[in-house]
């Protein structure tokens, strides 16, 4: 009996994603659990429904910060999605999503912040909360633009087929959620020639495909693809 226990202790539990379709945050991880093909358990929480499921007590003991996505995993509780993605990197590291190289490491991480950190934020449904009805639109288009200009710049310089030369990054994982994100907010995507180009690469991916928006335990029937 005791052997049988331990036996069982030592079974790996399913990692569980929380997760919210349309959260760009949560595409990330997604997109990264696809690539490196780890099978998990998707656990909705509804953004708006409920007035927030992420307030509820229940999760806010997940996540202090009241946020999408979180993962359990390997007994630990991650929540931020570049974090996440970097724990998954240095667990299961293959396929490769941050690259061997120094300097091209860093220049994804340069990319994958200025999205996570400099556009997404000022976008995201608390903010624009904050911003008003009337003004939420202008508002979203205003602080995309501003920060795709400066990443179109940059891209021009590093890009490949994807963010850094021809390999899948973290920068990819992060920049096509966010392209949604535009779209979403009707941003006028012809400035940005090297963004359209790579997001319409990526998107042809089975992981990117897989983790869609459109695709997920709980997109609204009229957004299904």
């Amino acid at each position: 009996m005791a052997l049988r226990k331990k036996v069982l202790h030592n079974v790996k539990k399913q990692p569980i994603l929380y997760s919210y379709f349309r959260s760009s945050c949560s595409w990330r991880v997604r997109i990264a659990l696809a690539l490196k093909g780890i099978d998990y358990e998707t656990v909705p929480v509804h953004l708006i429904k409920d007035g927030g499921q992420q307030f509820s007590e229940k999760f806010q003991t997940l996540n202090p910060m009241k946020q999408v996505p979180t993962l359990k995993i390997d007994g630990l509780t991650i929540s931020q999605s570049l974090a996440i993605i970097e724990y998954l990197e240095e667990t299961r590291p293959t396929p490769r999503l941050l690259p061997q190289d120094p300097k091209k490491r860093a220049s994804v991480r340069m990319i994958s912040d200025l999205i996570a950190s400099g556009i997404q934020p000022l976008q995201n449904l608390s903010v624009l909360n904050e911003v008003g009805t009337e003004k939420q639109l202008s508002w979203a288009q205003k602080v995309i633009s501003s920060g795709f200009n400066a990443l179109e710049q940059i891209l021009q310089s590093t890009a490949g087929k994807c963010c850094i030369g021809d390999e899948v990054s973290m920068a990819d994982l992060c920049l096509v959620p966010q392209v949604a994100n535009a779209e979403r907010f009707k941003v006028n995507l012809n400035p940005y020639p090297t963004i359209s180009r790579i997001n319409k690469t990526l998107l042809a991916l089975e992981a990117f495909q897989v983790s869609h928006p459109s695709r997920q335990p709980d997109t609204p029937a009229e957004l299904r693809a």
